[in-house]
């Protein structure tokens, strides 16, 4: 039988609550593929307990006929969409390795072949040049995620200074790939920093690095998915 979308997205934030990307905050959509002017995100609720039941159906100005309270940050996701029909997948998340790379000027760049897809450059989102410097840092309004989407270009990822990140792809196992390798290679890469120079992926390197590993996200996807699921001992 198969797996609908609904429930890979339920699965989606599970693997990334177990990898330590997603906590009690944070979202993961996909674009639909009975429409792509249309989009699916859970509702308003911490990751870990979204089950398929949860999951919302939007149209690209951020609107959905459920009842249930959606997420404020819904406009990161539509505006996306929006401008880049490439995108079939977007992971919002806060990973704290990748934070100080948002409030600092240190690029993110590859430091391992896990994380080739970075070797492009990685975008840079300022809220406060268009909200001013008074804001909640939350996209919670369709100006501002149009902003977002700009900043965010042909990028696969753009930092958001003092909130996180926002990680995109052309398959939902490949955005969630990402967001988990970006957060891994942001702490690999801090660890280098404080050995001495550090020899970062050339862009080439990069690009067949991820080449390669795109046709082997369904490997690392079973297997996160086994440990999401796996009970523990409390």
């Amino acid at each position: 039988m198969s797996t609908s979308q609904s429930e890979l997205l339920a699965q989606a934030n599970h693997i990334l609550v177990s990898q330590g990307v997603l906590d009690a905050f944070g979202h993961v959509s996909v674009r639909s593929e009975s429409d792509p002017n249309r989009f699916l995100l859970a509702r308003n609720m911490a990751p870990a307990l979204v089950a398929a039941s949860d999951v919302q159906d939007f149209d690209l100005d951020g609107n959905t006929g459920d009842d249930r309270k959606p997420y404020l940050e819904r406009y990161i996701h539509s505006e996306i969409y929006r401008a880049r029909p490439d995108v079939l997948a977007v992971v919002h998340s806060h990973s704290p390795a990748v934070i100080p790379f948002g409030v600092t000027e240190a690029p993110l760049r590859p430091v391992f072949h896990m994380a080739g897809f970075l070797s492009g450059g990685v975008a840079r989102f300022e809220i406060a040049d268009i909200g001013g410097d008074g804001t909640d840092l939350l996209i919670r309004d369709p100006g501002l995620g149009v902003a977002l989407a700009a900043a965010l270009g042909d990028a696969p990822m753009a930092l958001m200074r003092g909130h996180g990140s926002v990680t995109v792809a052309g398959s939902l196992p490949l955005a969630v790939y990402r967001a988990i390798y970006a957060e891994k290679n942001a702490a690999l890469q801090r660890d280098a920093i404080s050995l001495g120079t550090v020899r970062y992926l050339t862009e080439q390197e990069g690009h067949s690095a991820a080449t390669t590993n795109a046709g082997q996200v369904g490997r690392a996807w079973d297997m996160w998915l086994r440990t999401a699921e796996t009970p523990h001992d409390r």
